[in-house]
């Protein structure tokens, strides 16, 4: 069983014991099963996920027919209940994530109740290995989208391949949390049907919705069975070859929805369905590290600074275009229509992880932080059972876009958002630690001490902070006999003026507050290198450093290239991306100036959003009498919240960018 735990690094991009006598990822995450968490920010989203959002999941899939979509396919009689042939995912997805809390929180009646639905999913499973109840249920009238036959409509909309990644990805979690193999093996065995289905000399088709590349590397880490990372590749390498109307400018015409127009090798720009994108760039990452393949490698970069330099918004978020769910163009950001995916973010989440451990710069865990503090938990409300499928970026009374949601909701006939969310929130910790060697990463900022080893040593690192509100922070370092250590702090990028690893967004004015680093007590010296301040020395037990970090409100401005935020800003303070919402604001959160002299006031309220940062500011409001003939300005009482916390008080108006001056005020949203 102890071996079992500790192989759950596979789960947050990590190693197998096998893995890791092969070539990987030359840093290895800490898995979150070796941290433990003391943070109020992040202890309550993860209890409240354990608690609130697991079992609702699993009360919703039943009570919508996911449950039963399996039941008549092992039974071979019915009619497929659900909407989409994906929505098995949601039970994956689901399974995956109560195994991960199952991991650190035993919890004898929910490990019962996931040995009870993995029941239900073998017996849907054909004896061959396949399992897709859209087509088990009736072979002769499966779902539209199945297609007439397995997998010929693969590429385009069945999702066959899509919901064996999820399995892949659910069984791993679970048999590397509980130790059963009840689950994995009915993984192995639809794995194996794909290797007998799928190769050279064989059926050859690019997944029309990728992540059976980012699970069949887990079931190669936890099995050593290298078809599965040559069949991962396969379908990676068979991406570009189909004929599409190249001339098109139409992304459902020319493939790049689907990330299909060109080989995989040859592509630059972060293009198509945004959710795809991201799980292929993760696998061709995973690929990548397991087979040092340069090309992919190459790609990728380009890929990761086109997306940041050009396609992404302030919070993090990315996809600004509903029709598809896909990426824009360059510089294609509009606020009133965006769109913003929640499965996106997590999709960018995966990726920058895998980036870090792959080339071990700092910029894509700053990445990572601003995406999983803002564009990602925003599409979780706070009772943990009500979500965004879309983030947006404004909401106006006048107008919201139809695709643009203006409140939560308990579910959706396309649910994966939801069920995403249920197995990222209980990994976080997994991201918090790395380590290569004698080298120690410290990656993001969140109280609790974690369990390691250097040089065959234990070691405990034990963080006390109030992050994000203070940027105190303290670490505690304990060996068992002192040690060499390069001990890795990421030194934001935010804290060191940059809003964002490019020149897409930066902040108005620098801040005036420098860095210092002191270990017990006194200031050091220390290297910065790939963003990270390195301390290298002998440490003993009871050694301390502490880092503070800049938490001055910062205006953030927009490279001119992005229209809808010429001569506005956005407020960051910290990691934290802010915005004005209806309720504190007189309904009117648009109709705010905020002029370069303002100053905002920060002040932290327990009582608000399950505890927040204010900032607070005197300003000018725009006003328009009810004939609209005449246009004054007043002063108002700002009232910014943390972007993540909107829309858990109703429905209303919402803004993420202000103008400085009135000319830069949308009248027709008042």
């Amino acid at each position: 069983m102890r071996k079992n735990i500790c192989l759950l690094l596979a789960v947050c991009c990590g190693f197998s014991a096998f893995a890791q006598k092969q070539q990987d990822y030359p840093i290895q995450p800490v898995p979150f099963t070796s941290v433990k968490l003391a943070d109020h920010f992040w202890n309550s989203r993860i209890e409240t996920n354990r608690t609130a959002t697991i079992p609702a999941s699993f009360t919703r899939c039943e009570s919508t027919g996911r449950v039963k979509n399996f039941q008549m396919a092992a039974a071979r009689s019915g009619k497929f209940c659900t909407t989409y042939p994906f929505d098995d995912t949601d039970i994956y997805k689901t399974i995956e994530g109560a195994s991960y809390s199952l991991a650190v929180h035993p919890d004898k009646q929910l490990d019962h109740y996931l040995d009870s639905m993995i029941t239900i999913v073998g017996k849907a499973q054909e004896p061959d290995g396949y399992l897709y109840t859209a087509r088990t249920i009736d072979p002769i009238h499966p779902q539209a989208w199945a297609g007439p036959e397995r997998w010929v409509n693969e590429q385009n909309m069945s999702h066959e391949l899509y919901n064996a990644g999820h399995m892949y990805e659910a069984a791993a979690a679970h048999f590397l949390a509980t130790g059963k193999r009840n689950f994995l093996n009915i993984a192995l065995k639809n794995a194996d049907l794909l290797v007998r289905t799928f190769g050279p000399g064989k059926r050859t088709v690019a997944p029309g919705h990728e992540i059976v590349e980012m699970g069949l590397v887990r079931l190669y880490r936890i099995s050593g069975k290298k078809e599965y990372l040559d069949l991962a590749k396969f379908f990676i390498d068979a991406r570009g070859h189909k004929e599409y109307n190249k001339k098109s400018k139409n992304p459902f015409e020319n493939g790049v929805y689907w990330q299909d127009d060109t080989p995989v090798t040859n592509q630059e720009e972060a293009e198509g369905h945004a959710v795809r994108a991201m799980y292929l760039y993760s696998g061709m990452t995973d690929v990548a590290a397991l087979t040092g393949d340069k090309e992919y490698i190459a790609a990728i970069d380009k890929i990761w600074d086109n997306m940041v330099s050009k396609k992404i918004y302030v919070q993090g978020s990315i996809g600004a275009v509903g029709d598809g769910e896909r990426f824009g163009g360059n510089y294609e950001l509009p606020n009133t229509t965006a769109y913003n995916e929640t499965c996106a973010a997590i999709g960018n989440v995966f990726w920058n992880q895998r980036m870090f451990l792959l080339h071990g710069d700092s910029k894509y865990i700053d990445l990572l932080e601003k995406t999983l503090y803002n564009g990602l938990i925003s599409g979780v409300g706070l009772d943990g059972k009500s979500f965004f499928y879309t983030n947006a970026m404004q909401i106006r009374d006048s107008f919201t876009h139809p695709d643009i949601e203006r409140e939560r909701s308990g579910w959706f006939t396309c649910s994966c958002c939801p069920t995403n969310i249920v197995r990222l929130i209980p990994s976080i910790p997994g991201y918090m630690y790395a380590q290569n060697g004698k080298d120690v990463y410290v990656n993001l900022f969140i109280s609790g001490s974690a369990n390691l080893k250097v040089a065959e040593k234990g070691l405990k690192i034990t963080q006390q902070n109030n992050y994000p509100w203070d940027g105190g922070l303290v670490f505690n370092i304990d060996p068992a006999s002192a040690m060499d250590m390069n001990l890795r702090i990421r030194i934001p990028g935010w804290a060191q003026d940059k809003a964002i690893p490019s020149d897409l967004y930066s902040y108005e004015k620098p801040s005036a507050q420098k860095i210092e680093i002191k270990v017990n007590g006194k200031a050091v010296d220390y290297q910065m290198e790939h963003g990270y301040a390195v301390i290298s020395k002998k440490w003993k037990k009871n050694d301390k450093v502490e880092l503070t970090l800049p938490m001055d409100v910062q205006r953030v401005i927009a490279n001119e290239k992005l229209a809808d935020d010429n001569g506005k800003i956005a407020i960051q303070r910290g990691p934290i991306m802010y915005c004005a919402e209806w309720k504190d604001n007189a309904g009117k959160p648009s109709s705010f100036i905020i002029s370069k002299d303002v100053v905002f006031t920060p002040t932290y309220n327990a009582d608000l959003l399950n505890g927040v940062m204010t900032l607070k500011a005197d300003v000018k409001s725009v006003n328009v009498d009810e004939a609209n003939q005449n246009v004054s300005t007043v002063t108002s009482t700002l009232t910014a919240i943390p972007y993540y916390s909107w829309a858990n008080r109703g429905k209303g108006e919402m803004t993420v960018w202000f103008p400085e001056q009135v000319k830069y005020v949308d009248l027709l949203s008042k």
